[in-house]
């Protein structure tokens, strides 16, 4: 092909080359055979020749798939437009049976998953996902293993300011001690002592195995109500520097030096309590990365398999000193009876793959941009297979597993493809059948209605089900689109579908045999700044049976494990296995709006929409960030990804379409609304404004695109929009 020729989305064919029928980006090959393949025990030939015969095998099977998604989807647009404004629950019902929307669930259904690491089979804790493009933030999270309670304390409102104990400028006598005051709390709340309270404590010591606490000359010496909480310790029996507790499965120590600067005036020495914290953590390749072409998906795949191979840095100024940032080691400690205890330094790491629905033309075959899930499947599992191939400094799996989570899927067959694609992957790579495990994210509708059913076609390979309320929510709007005009969003979080739709997954998981074997998980806090109100509301995914919960920060982690060493998961599942499955009425209730909103609920929800959206944009589209913490309109911090856009974007889509909102309206609100974004990244030397030029503003131009082409969305994804736009930006356009 001439030089100049350019494919249609916007890359080079002269930064191509060809192997067989595939064309592949040449920094992708030559990451693949320069960093990938080396010690793996195969040649770059063969992993594009494999790559090549599953795009060939499977790719018709995946269009046939996705057009049965765009199928139903007009199905269900006819059969609303010819029933609204009211239409039965039970005929809807039946009629998503007809046309096989809704598919027989399995009877008395058993997981077999086996060779499952203990992070998911038995420990329950919070879960981080973090963008797999930022090298600093993967390995923070897959440090968060451990995390020092007194700084989660010190350093967020989960310690109030009142009393003078403001959190501002150099540490503040009064604020540490009420950090010590709450985490003494902490330790007589989960770690009881026999008599007295770890307040009192002097010194802790270990005698005959067992752990003796100090509690002044008068009072003498105690030991723990329940002796087999004390599993280890650090340093000289009778002087430790740690001592390592458990409960409920998650271990915290008890950090202790005299010398320190908190140590030294402790009268115990305690310098910290740590926390167990991030048990496992997800390395997102999905929704909170844009990762629009090879050179994107390259540091994706690169920070992957460094993390692998435990290779990954990342070198940073802060206060005026370099901080070289790598994978933690594993942590040592003494048994009670003298035995070496060894136990990880870091989270269990799971990889979240692209979704179905994208194509990437960092490799195509004849011509045409391959299914980027794909091409994830091969490359994420390759570098897996590293860690299996013990060549890293450090082991991810011990049981010899790679964790996969699929996102946005549709359903038992599109679970079934997935499988087929590992069971592809596994041959081409020398893998023993089931090693690649699979996490079902339950986010979209046709997936939480037919879950056990696509629980069944994976009984072999599942460890992972989790609630994405946020995905939910924007599949919801979309699904039923020609219904009505839906709820205010925040009124959607008491919907009837939605509370019947968090219990039903936990209540599905547990019917399908997944405690023991798999997690049951709960979705993201999105207010990384407040922590006190997560404190008071998070508990809530403990005590629905979830073992796991999502968790935007390592900090928000170490706060979110407090939780579970107040709930015994395992006994809240028990607990909750009488209760009566929810009704397939309740989770097909629509969300429709049921009265009159005024002109000022109307103004006050598209401007929080708009204003959602056009800040996530010039991000996402202006500089390629993913994820990040964006101010709302009244400037609290909120996370936002894909998810979160897919619902503000489709919430204007409905009510445009519904006359609630005129395109007119939709407009000055946009105008307006980028001169408040604007002025929230005033600060930001990068940050290119959209009000000088909002016609030649692409960020803008694409929040427009995103909602008044947002019903015509597949399924009212957004990244089809976003990334033809971010390829423009790229190119300077």
């Amino acid at each position: 092909r001439p030089t100049s020729e350019i494919n249609r989305r916007g890359v080079s064919f002269r930064h191509m080359t060809k192997i067989g029928e595939l064309e592949i980006a040449r920094v992708l090959a030559d990451f693949v055979e320069n960093e990938l393949i080396p010690g793996s025990g195969g040649t770059a030939a063969e992993f594009w020749a494999a790559l090549e015969t599953i795009v060939a095998e499977l790719g018709p099977r995946h269009a046939a798939l996705l057009a049965r998604r765009d199928e139903l989807q007009a199905k269900i647009d006819a059969w609303h437009i010819a029933n609204r404004p009211n239409h039965d629950p039970l005929e809807y019902i039946e009629f998503l049976r007809e046309i096989g929307y809704l598919q027989k669930a399995p009877d008395d259904l058993a997981i077999t998953t086996s060779n499952v690491d203990v992070e998911i089979t038995s420990v329950a804790g919070p879960q981080l996902v973090v963008p797999l493009d930022n090298s600093r933030y993967a390995l923070n999270a897959a440090n968060a293993r451990w995390g020092s309670f007194y700084d989660a304390l010190y350093g967020t409102d989960a310690i109030s300011e009142t009393g003078g104990a403001e959190a501002g400028g150099g540490y503040n006598p009064v604020r540490g001690s009420k950090v010590i005051a709450h985490a003494r709390e902490f330790l007589d709340r989960h770690v009881r002592l026999a008599s007295g309270s770890h307040t009192d404590a002097t010194a802790y010591t270990v005698t005959e195995g067992a752990l003796t606490v100090a509690l002044g000359a008068r009072t003498g010496t105690t030991t723990l109500a329940d002796p087999s909480q004390f599993v280890g310790y650090t340093g000289a029996p009778e002087s430790p520097s740690s001592v390592l507790l458990r409960k409920h499965g998650l271990h915290l120590s008890i950090e202790i030096d005299r010398t320190a600067s908190i140590g030294r005036d402790d009268p115990a020495g305690i310098n910290d309590i740590t926390l167990e914290s991030a048990v496992t953590a997800i390395m997102d390749c999905e929704d909170s990365v844009a990762a629009v072409d090879a050179d994107d998906k390259v540091v994706v795949y690169r920070n992957w398999l460094g993390m692998m191979k435990g290779t990954l840095t990342k070198s940073f100024e802060k206060e005026g000193q370099t901080i070289d940032r790598r994978l933690n080691g594993d942590r040592s400690f003494t048994a009670p009876d003298g035995s070496s205890l060894r136990l990880a330094g870091r989270a269990l790491m799971l990889v979240r793959t692209a979704g179905s629905h994208l194509r990437t033309d960092a490799v195509t075959y004849r011509g045409e941009p391959i299914f980027e899930t794909m091409l994830d499947a091969l490359v994420t599992s390759l570098a897996a297979k590293h860690d299996l191939l013990h060549n890293g400094t450090h082991r991810n799996s011990h049981a010899g597993s790679i964790y996969n989570v699929k996102p946005k899927l549709h359903g038992p067959d599109e679970v079934a493809l997935a499988c087929t694609l590992f069971d592809r992957v596994e041959d081409a790579l020398g893998l023993e059948r089931h090693t690649i495990k699979i996490g079902i994210m339950d986010e979209e509708r046709r997936m939480s209605l037919n879950l056990a059913a696509a629980i069944e076609q994976a009984k072999e390979r599942v460890v992972f089900i989790n609630t994405g309320f946020l995905d939910r929510t924007g599949d919801e709007i979309h699904t039923a689109m020609e219904a009505g005009a839906v709820l205010p969003k925040a009124e959607m979080k008491q919907a009837r579908w939605l509370l019947a739709y968090e219990d039903n997954s936990v209540d599905t998981g547990m019917a399908c045999g997944l405690p023991n074997r798999a997690q049951i998980g709960k979705g993201m806090w999105a207010k990384p700044s407040n922590m006190a109100e997560m404190l008071a509301s998070k508990i809530e995914h403990p005590m629905a049976g979830a073992n796991c919960a999502w968790v935007p920060s390592p900090t928000a982690a170490t706060l979110h494990a407090t939780h579970y060493f107040e709930v015994d998961v395992v006994a809240r599942q028990q607990e909750l296995r009488g209760r009566p499955m929810r009704a397939l009425e309740d989770l097909t209730t629509i969300p429709l709006l049921d009265r009159a909103l005024s002109a000022q609920e109307i103004q006050s929800e598209l401007d929080n929409n708009v204003q959602s959206i056009l800040g996530y944009i010039v991000r996402w589209v202006g500089r390629g960030v993913g994820c990040s913490a964006v101010p709302d309109i009244h400037n609290v911090e909120l996370m936002e990804d894909l998810a979160t856009l897919r619902i503000s974007s489709q919430h204007i889509a409905n009510w445009l379409h519904h006359g609630v909102l005129s395109e007119s309206r939709v407009r000055e609100t946009m105008t307006r609304m980028a001169g408040q974004v604007d002025q929230q990244n005033v600060d930001d030397p990068s940050y290119q404004p959209m009000t000088p030029d909002l016609g030649n503003s692409i960020p803008f131009r694409t929040a427009l695109s995103l909602v008044f082409e947002g019903r015509d969305q597949p399924n009212g994804y957004t990244e089809f929009t976003l990334r033809h736009h971010r390829l423009r930006m790229k190119a300077g356009a």
